[in-house]
């Protein structure tokens, strides 16, 4: 069936039903996105712009974060004709305003952190209830293949930003061979349905949009979306979401590849995994697959295939994945283009190039080798206030602007950028990505860029890199990279970049704009190098909202006045900026900016390691514990004193899951709550417990006697199964036990907290944690303030049995909080309203 645009591929989502078609984080919780969902919220936010009286041919911003409702609302425009000009969500809040104001558009739908007063808006977060009150009424569209679907922007900071304008039909042309191609391995594809992709790629960019929009629909994919980078996150999504396919810019593979490295020298066995990794280079894939079958354990047995684009991936890290068993599809493509141009094929992957041209559309190389594409896929124009700017000469080709080369299987190579390429005072051309390779051959490289410094018209190569080790010979590294160069290839110019990472763009693209002109401040000694302190003074006057330079002696609670939550933020920022995964146990143990610049080079080193009892949350032990509840939990509380509960009434209505929050008198706790809640909540119930204690049970110090340490690991996995306790740290490692707390909540159980974080030792309860706000606020349930009293004073006498009715136990109103609340002003009233439970 030819299709006329993209809004006919609501039908193949309403065909889908309840099948998932998106997931996203929430806070600490998962949203999923079921096909037909996402196809009504599209034919609901048609009726919307119809009430807003906004029109075909109209434009509507789109600006936040990659979400279902994100998608919802593409495909509403789309099918009521309206343009959609798509916005990064990292984007300075003055560009998107200016493209506004130059597109005439009638409407910003944003997420809430982008909110401004002056224009009308829609919030991502509230679309659902905002367009509840429409009819879900699905209309055939008007829109046909010449009509304009978006105008994707390139960002910077002029006046005029270059937007390249995209019909349906640019969208067809490139989707329908795809399309064609994956029908016939779906035969396939249904042992293993359904393909699940974590797509780490902006929807604001065209590619993103491919592997996010347009193709996954074609199989009934699933399609994850994450906004973290962090290495240790993207393998956790993978094994719990079970995905098949990695979709990413090439430096998220560099990361992973790093990450696991690092694992291993922590452990000392780096040099052990080299070479097992040499020695594997000729064996079948499928021994390799065994022969690393731990790492692969890592990701999920389920896990094959990275898709890679937005730039070339080095042969290093290619080589590493493929060495792994991972396949590794490259993709070449532009916005002018509609992404892609060529691809790899799944199952046939051409190591080092870029794939072969699809269907539907042509290339060639220029005299300069420069590649020249045409077809149905090549954009319409630029756009233009009045008319449309051309792309593409007479004959249709247009200029890439990248130096490419062809094989005679028709494989075609990347070799860089047309305005990238060094010509040098000889006249001979140098591409920055064959000098890149050498230098990462060598191992002490972590990451590189060359970039040209100019020499009187001309220009020399110089290297930019980053060193794993400080103290290494950095002449001696580039004379070894220089071994496999030709001689007129051969750097002479370097500079050490001193901070973790290169500046980066919202596609983890390196700024070489600014890295070149770094170096060549460096190299001609017109301006210091970039100081380490000035992305951690970035960091910090963000978090702190004022800007800020600290020296390296400046102690970041008494001089930086940062906050225990404040320092979360600063460790989930450095995570994310550098694409590492630091030790929050370490973390803890930083006091001042020098430290945390040693954390970053990994001289402080201390890692604690918690384990979440997942199984205890799955058949058969939520029977079992059940069955504990009545045979072991309620006789020992009948013992222990039988306790008059209050405030019965206020969980009448309650089904869970919520958030209980209770003071905190002895060990014995636990049952006591058990008692008071109603069957459908205690039943269903997590409870959080001493991070440093439970860890302490499971895995018992050495020096203990043997029968001591059977005791201990035996008190551990009773706890587990009949109390399903999960460890919450107190000094550190919290966040990773809020983020299971989510999933607990995800798969319908409560949570119950002691947010004193200790027992009372004077009756009183001790102040809360201001994490329990920030659980509070992620977890998005009810929160329920329970009181125990009475338990105190037979503590204090001695005694461990009381009279019937002695020890209360009273339940207050459930209560939420609205999503803007601080954590602190949430812990304070959570205590204020515990502490009001006896009056």
């Amino acid at each position: 069936m030819e299709r006329s645009s993209i809004a006919t591929f609501l039908d193949d989502f309403l065909r889908r039903g309840k099948e998932i078609a998106y997931v996203e984080r929430d806070g600490y919780r998962t949203v999923r996105w079921s096909y037909q969902q996402i196809a009504e919220t599209a034919f609901r936010v048609a009726r919307e712009l119809e009430a807003r009286q906004i029109k075909k041919g109209d434009y509507v911003l789109l600006w936040g974060p990659n979400s279902g409702a994100w998608v919802a609302t593409f495909f509403g425009c789309a099918s009521a004709g309206v343009i959609v000009v798509p916005v990064d969500d990292a984007a300075v809040s003055d560009f998107p305003l200016r493209l506004f104001h130059q597109v005439r558009a009638k409407l910003l739908v944003c997420a809430k952190k982008h909110q401004t007063s002056s224009i009308p808006t829609l919030f991502f977060e509230e679309l659902p209830q905002t367009l509840a009150h429409h009819c879900f009424t699905a209309q055939v569209s008007t829109v046909q293949p010449a009509d304009v679907l978006q105008v994707v922007f390139t960002s910077g900071t002029t006046a005029e930003p270059k937007g390249v304008v995209i019909t349906h039909g640019n969208v067809l042309g490139n989707v329908t061979p795809l399309e064609a191609e994956i029908q016939k391995y779906l035969k396939y594809e249904r042992w293993f349905h359904p393909v699940r992709f974590l797509n780490l790629l902006p929807l604001s960019h065209i590619f993103g949009q491919f592997l996010g929009l347009f193709l996954p629909r074609a199989m009934g994919g699933t399609v994850i979306f994450q906004e973290s980078l962090k290495p240790s996150e993207i393998i956790g999504t993978i094994k719990r979401e079970r995905a098949s396919v990695l979709v990413a810019v090439p430096r998220v593979l560099q990361s992973l590849k790093e990450k696991i490295e690092r694992d291993f020298e922590d452990r000392g066995k780096l040099e052990k995994f080299r070479r097992r990794f040499d020695q594997s280079k000729p064996k079948h894939f499928l021994h390799r697959s065994w022969i690393f079958r731990r790492i692969r354990r890592q990701f999920g047995w389920k896990f094959w295939a990275f898709i890679c684009g937005g730039a070339a991936l080095d042969s290093v890290s290619e080589e590493f994945w493929h060495r792994l068993g991972i396949a590794v599809i490259q993709g070449y493509g532009l916005t002018e283009t509609t992404s892609l141009i060529s691809v790899n094929h799944p199952f046939r992957v051409g190591k080092g190039s870029i794939g072969k041209v699809l269907a539907g559309r042509e290339i060639k190389l220029g005299e300069d080798g420069e590649i020249l594409v045409r077809g149905s896929g090549v954009a319409s124009g630029y756009w233009g206030d009045q008319n449309l700017k051309p792309i593409s000469d007479r004959e249709g080709w247009y200029g890439t602007g990248d130096i490419g080369e062809l094989d005679a299987a028709g494989n075609l190579y990347f070799k860089g950028r047309k305005k990238d390429v060094i010509v040098t005072p000889a006249g001979m051309n140098i591409y920055p990505d064959d000098l890149e390779a050498a230098l990462r051959g060598q191992p002490e490289i972590k990451d590189c860029i060359v970039v040209a410094l100019p020499r009187n018209g001309n220009a020399d190569p110089c290297a930019v890199v980053i060193l794993r080790d400080l103290s290494a010979d950095i002449k001696a590294v580039i004379a070894g990279a220089n071994q496999s160069l030709a001689e007129y290839q051969r750097m002479r110019h370097w500079m050490v970049w001193p901070e973790e990472d290169f500046p980066r763009t919202s596609t983890q693209k390196p700024r070489r704009n600014v890295i070149q002109q770094a170096a060549i401040a460096y190299q001609g000694q017109k301006a210091e190098a970039p100081k380490s302190t000035s992305v951690l003074g970035d960091l910090i006057g963000r978090i702190k909202k004022s800007p800020t330079q600290p020296s390296t002696t400046a102690n970041l609670e008494n001089d930086l006045s940062l906050s225990s939550l404040e320092r979360v933020e600063l460790l989930g920022a450095l995570e994310d900026r550098y694409q590492l995964d630091l030790s929050e146990t370490g973390f803890a143990s930083v006091q001042t900016v020098g430290d945390l610049e040693r954390l970053l080079h990994g001289e402080i080193q201390a890692k604690t390691k918690y384990y979440y009892p997942r199984w205890t949350l799955h058949w058969p032990f939520s029977w079992i514990r059940i069955l504990g509840q009545y045979l072991l939990g309620r006789p020992a509380v009948f013992l222990l004193g039988w306790p008059r509960i209050k405030g019965k009434q206020n969980l009448r209505n309650t089904r869970g899951p919520v958030l209980i929050v209770c003071n905190h008198i002895s060990h014995v706790d636990v049952g006591f709550v058990h008692k008071a809640l109603p069957p459908g909540i205690r039943h269903h119930l997590a409870t959080a417990a001493g991070g440093e204690a439970m860890e302490s049970k499971r895995n018992p110090a050495r020096t203990k006697n043997i029968f001591v340490r059977i005791y201990d690991r035996m008190m551990w996995t009773l706890g587990v199964i009949l109390l399903n306790l999960f460890p919450l740290p107190r000094a550190a490692g919290f966040r990773e036990s809020f983020a299971y707390a989510g999933e607990c909540v995800d798969r319908g159980y409560s949570v119950l907290v002691f947010p004193e974080g200790r027992h009372t030792t004077d009756g009183k309860i001790n102040p809360f944690q201001s994490g329990i706000g920030l659980l509070a606020n992620n977890l998005k349930i009810p929160i329920v303030p329970m009181r125990i009293d009475g338990l105190f004073e037979l503590k204090q006498a001695g005694k461990h049995f009381a009279r019937p009715g002695k020890i209360r136990v009273t339940i207050g109103t459930p209560v939420i909080f609205p999503p803007d609340t601080a954590p602190q002003q949430i812990a304070q009233q959570l205590q204020e309203t515990v502490e009001a439970l006896n009056e």
